[in-house]
Formats: C-alpha cells, structure tokens, sequence
C-alpha cells in the first residue's frame, strides 16, 4: 500500500470550477471519505486521482510518485463503481481472477489468489454460481473481490453502496470496515451519506462547491466544524444556530444572547460588531426551569432511546435530544442550558468557526 498526496489540484470544465486547489494528504493504510452533496466535486476529485480525469492544475502523488499525468493503467490502483460492472456471462471465481488472467498471469496462481480473496470477503461458497442471479450485497463483494485480488497501492470506491438497500447498506458499512482493518489498504471514499462516513472513515474531507471546508478525524469534523456549512451537514439533527449581533474580544468568556449571558469556551480573536451564530448540537442542550433563556416546546420526535423537541426562541427555531421519558405539552415555555466546553461561534459572513478554547487542540479547515 501506499501514501496519496494532493497539492493544489484544481479541474476547470470551460468557466466552471469544479475542484478548486484541493490538498490532502491519505497515509498508507488510511481509509479517507470524500464527502458531501451531489456536484460538490468529490467524484471528480477520486477520478482525477484514478487517472480517469486530468487536472487542470496541482500534483498527485502515489507511494511518493508523482503521477499526475499518468494513465489509470500506469497507477496500480484498484477503482469500484457505484454500478458493478460485472460481467454477466461469467461466473463468480471468473469475474474476480479476471484482471489476474489480463495480465497473464498463471493459473494456478489465479486461482490461489481467487480463494484466499473470497474467503476474506466470505463468498467462497459462491465461486461458481453466475452473478447475474446474486443479491445485491453479494455483486458489490464480488465487485470488491475483483478489485483486492489484484493487490493494488490503493483503492478508490465512488458510493459502491449507493444501489443496496437499507438494509444491505448497513451490513455491508461492516463489512468494509472489518475488511479495511484486515488488509490495511490505503482507501478513498466517495460518498453522500454521513453515516457512510462516520462509521468507516479514518479522516474525513467535507465538500462544497469544489472546496474541501474541513479535513479531519469523524471526531474533529463532529465537535470542532470549521464551517457553518459542516456543523449543519454533519449530524441528525444537525447542529443547531442561535443567531445574535455583537462584537467580540480576546479572552471574553460569555456573549449576550436574547439579553442573558451564555458561558462559551474563551475567545481567541478580537472580532468588530457583526452578525454572529452560537453553534449548539442537540445533545448538549437540557432543560432547566431555573435557566433564564427562555423558549417554547414546538413539537417533538420520539425515538424510542431518546426524543428530539423542537423549541422555538428568539434565536430561531432549536433542537434538543433528551431523555425519552420526559412529556411536554406544545406552547409549554421551558428553561435552556447549554454545555458550556462543547459551544462554537461562528462569523455569519464568511460562515468560519471564530477561533476559541474549542479549537485550540486541532484545527482543520
């Protein structure tokens, strides 16, 4: 396996900008999720690095390399598709030794390779049944299978579980995650969905518009969003936003919200008057009666462990997680606490996250 660097890579289709001078780095036996929505430029990122897109600009670099203009045959990389690409007219044992028999490779060894790669992937009982009559968690292992057994530097998967169903999804989130633990390859991700991301990345790099807004560890991209835009895409809720106006100073420890000081993690930069937003996720909201800010239930969703309520304030609209076994009547005014330690701020303008004691162990951006 190997290292995958980005420096600066940037695609121009005419005058639009679909990848603007992206830089990561994915250390060998990482496992990186590019995500974010549809045309946020992920997809376009993974095929430039395949070799099935050229750059307009920037380096890539593999196993330390640079293969920026490479073909995809010359890179020794392994590409999965959201659509299988199987062939149907072949059986299993045959579409996974297949790009073995391309290269010429001796039968006997094919055939080692083929069975060691679907006992990993546990499909060995179906080596010589036909895919055409499989389920659908079972063509993306043998998809999968056709990809391992070549032994690539590393392997790159655009939203391979995007066809499967709900149920399939989950198992096979599992599955490649215990697979990624067992062959330690270094692997790229292409997916829209964040539980996809949350579950199996190692590091994740959240898109918008052609720009990486964050890079970090689910961890980081969770509880220090560097953006407006990833604290609201990430997380179900997402994070909520109290917007107020004010000016801040190095050091302050609390702002004035809807006319009540809220405790927040010390400021780190001196910012004019402006239109600001506390950043608050659900779980770190619980009511209080003898809390002075104020809001009132709008309605609520029980989700069998916990219940997410919606409060209206002067702020906007909240959402909190709290225990399942609490009742509340719609209209009914409750007190709000905030978890102090876990509380962001964030420039409305530029959508950035305002430096503070949060962020001061990592920052990612």
């Amino acid at each position: 396996m190997a290292d995958i660097r980005i420096e600066n890579l940037r695609k121009e289709f005419g005058s639009f900008v679909a990848v603007q001078d992206s830089s990561f780095t994915v250390h060998d036996g990482e496992f990186l999720a590019l995500l974010g929505p549809s045309g946020c430029g992920k997809t376009t990122t993974l095929r430039m690095i395949a070799g099935l897109e050229l750059p307009s600009s920037g380096k890539i670099y593999l196993d330390g390399e640079d293969v920026t203009f490479n073909r995809a045959s010359a890179r020794d990389i392994a590409f999965v598709f959201q659509l299988f690409a199987l062939y149907p007219h072949m059986n299993v044992r045959k579409n996974i030794g297949f790009p073995l028999l391309s290269q010429g490779m001796p039968k006997a060894e094919i055939r080692q390779r083929v069975e060691e790669t679907a006992r990993l992937l546990q499909i060995d009982h179906i080596l010589n049944r036909s895919v055409s009559g499989l389920a659908g968690g079972d063509r993306q292992r043998v998809a999968l299978g056709r990809a391992i057994v070549r032994r690539p530097k590393c392997f790159l998967m655009d939203e391979p579980l995007g066809t499967l169903d709900a149920e399939f999804r989950e198992i096979m989130v599992h599955e490649l995650r215990e697979l990624h633990n067992r062959i330690h390859a270094t692997t790229v991700y292409v997916t829209h969905d964040q539980h996809e991301a949350m579950a199996m990345a190692d590091k994740i790099a959240v898109m918008n518009h052609g720009i990486i807004e964050q890079f970090g560890t689910p961890q980081e991209i969770y509880a220090k969003p560097a953006t407006m835009y990833v604290a609201d895409f990430i997380g179900s809720p997402p994070m909520n936003f109290m917007r107020f106006t004010s000016g801040l100073k190095s050091g302050d420890r609390s702002i004035l919200l809807d006319g009540v000081d809220v405790a927040v993690p010390e400021i780190h930069q001196d910012m004019a008057q402006s239109e600001l937003a506390l950043g608050v996720r659900p779980e770190h909201i619980r009511f209080s009666d003898a809390s002075a800010l104020r809001g009132a239930i709008y309605g609520s969703e029980y989700l069998g462990t916990n219940q997410v309520v919606a409060v209206e304030t002067q702020g906007g609209l909240i959402k909190a997680r709290v225990p399942a076994n609490r009742s509340f009547r719609i209209g009914e005014t409750v007190g709000l606490e905030f978890n102090p330690l876990k509380l962001a701020l964030f420039d409305c303008t530029s959508g950035r996250a305002v430096p503070s004691q949060l962020y001061q162990e990592t920052r990612h951006g």
